[in-house]
């Protein structure tokens, strides 16, 4: 008998073309409806629900009630890592959609991966932090440092609550499209919330990427550029 966990089985249910294109749109981070996400899939609300409903029995997405509606997210930061990562395979073996335009430039620019900055914007701050010492990398763990811990507290992030969260404050998360890493965890996550706050940048409606203002690219350099 084989030992270990089963990949098949979820390996079958982002194989099915609709519940990935499913899983690439809650990638942008939002809460969806069923009907949105039928739209994302090209199919019916009846068939997208079927969808939804194997999704969520593999705890692959969460749904939430609001009122008379039903949003769906991601299950979690490992499932966002997973898509993620597949997305580079593809894009490594050449698997892309042939459909191309202004989007595909934007998106390797900057682009939110499930709730943090990716994108060769999220690249350079994670390649900025470690020259400047805020963070330390050992293998596949990265650390804040002392010096990083007072650098964000500077930039108005509450470490002391992120800390109380069971999820990792820092972790690293390979971009698809450079193939080198960003940062995620809840730091990762902190960042944006706050480049967002500040007004450095927004997310696009109806897409996953992050448009920077000019003001934001210069503040973000100054802040962070390597």
């Amino acid at each position: 008998m084989k030992e270990g966990p089963d990949i098949s089985r979820i390996a079958a249910l982002i194989g099915d073309p609709a519940r990935a294109n499913i899983l690439t749109a809650l990638m942008s981070g939002k809460a969806l409806t069923a009907t949105e996400l039928a739209a994302e899939a090209g199919v019916t609300l009846q068939t997208a629900s079927a969808h939804l409903s194997k999704l969520e029995a593999a705890e692959m997405i969460a749904a939430r009630k609001s009122g008379r509606h039903k949003y769906f997210t991601l299950g979690g930061d490992d499932v966002g890592h997973a898509l993620e990562a597949l997305m580079g395979l593809a894009a490594g073996a050449g698997h892309l959609r042939t459909r191309t335009g202004p989007k595909d430039e934007a998106l390797r620019e900057a682009r939110v991966c499930y709730n943090h900055l990716a994108g060769a914007r999220g690249i350079a701050l994670f390649q900025g932090l470690l020259a400047r010492g805020l963070v330390a990398e050992f293998g596949d763990e990265i650390s804040l440092t002392p010096v990083g811990e007072a650098h964000l507290a500077d930039f108005g992030i509450d470490l002391g609550t992120l800390k109380k969260s069971r999820a990792p404050l820092c972790r690293s998360c390979l971009d698809w499209s450079a193939r080198q890493t960003h940062l995620a965890g809840s730091v990762g996550r902190a960042l944006l919330t706050r480049m967002e706050e500040r007004g450095w940048c927004r997310r696009i409606e109806g897409t996953r990427i992050v448009a920077f203002t000019d003001r934001g690219r210069a503040a973000f350099d100054a802040t962070f550029s390597a």
